[in-house]
């Protein structure tokens, strides 16, 4: 068990400007490794490298959700300042490669999203493929897989938190929850995680909703599943953190929580197996 400060310090310090994917593929916030908690943004950009352009696609997709999770890196970022702890985003959109997908998953290039062509990867070939995994996609999972080592190398394996953003409404049909928690079969930090903000009348909270957290080679797959790492995905509504005032009243809505998550949570920071719902 890591204890930590039962209330971490606030207010928060506006985020800085995230960096170019021409400059590199990840963005790290440095933290202590002993606080057993790693944070992670796999959506956190909607930017992409000068050389793409923009995908034969207008400015007003990469506002959409197609490009990017909205609200996700500020909200990561001021948890990772108000814990102190290590916190690694994305820099390129999702629409150039997904990092929250496997290697050799379809939609790992996509040609169709939510109704948008998108121009720039209808002919993509194997070499483009390869290029993109090679230059941004396994960069930020190296990233991950390196601090995770390290951690456990200080004797502090992290519990991990993935934070993500999806549409108020999918194919015409209101999305009801305004958060819902995704997990496989490891309960550690997922149903505290539920627990916690299902006790806040104010909230509909979905379990496994609008998605399932088993999908296997997926971020959690790879970095918490297969490792024995507890793990959670926590998905927010993007219209209630579409902007500072959301961002700061969800990152002071998850701080008491995840504070007493990690004072609290029994076997949160060892390696346990818990295999999975997709194998």
């Amino acid at each position: 068990m890591t204890e930590t400060s039962p209330t971490p310090p606030l207010p928060f310090a506006p985020p800085p400007a995230s960096p170019s994917p021409d400059t590199t593929p990840f963005e790290r916030f440095a933290g202590d490794r002993s606080k057993g908690l790693l944070l992670l943004c796999d959506h956190a950009s909607n930017a992409l490298p000068a050389r793409y352009g923009s995908l034969g696609l207008p400015d007003s997709e990469f506002r959409r959700h197609i490009a990017y999770d909205i609200g996700v890196r500020e909200l990561t970022l001021m948890l990772a300042q108000a814990f102190g702890v290590p916190a690694l985003m994305t820099t390129y959109s999702r629409l150039l490669i997904d990092p929250n997908r496997g290697e050799d998953d379809p939609t790992l290039v996509m040609r169709l999203s939510d109704g948008a062509v998108v121009p720039g990867n209808a002919d993509h070939d194997a070499a483009e493929r390869a290029h993109r995994l090679a230059t941004y996609h396994r960069p930020y999972h190296d990233a991950i897989t390196d601090e995770i080592d390290a951690a456990i190398a200080d004797g502090h394996p992290p519990a991990i938190l993935s934070i993500h953003s999806y549409t108020a409404v999918w194919r015409g049909v209101p999305r009801p929850w305004h958060a819902g928690v995704l997990w496989d079969s490891d309960p550690r930090f997922a149903l505290p995680l539920l627990a916690g903000l299902m006790d806040d009348p104010d909230l509909v909270v979905g379990d496994n909703e609008p998605y399932d957290g088993a999908l296997k080679n997926d971020c959690m797959y790879r970095h918490g599943t297969a490792r024995g790492l507890a793990h959670a995905l926590l998905e927010v509504r993007q219209d209630l953190i579409a902007d500072p005032a959301g961002v700061t009243a969800w990152a002071e809505r998850l701080v008491p929580l995840l504070a007493r998550i990690l004072a609290n949570g029994e076997g949160l920071n060892e390696i346990r197996h818990h295999g999975s719902r997709c194998e």
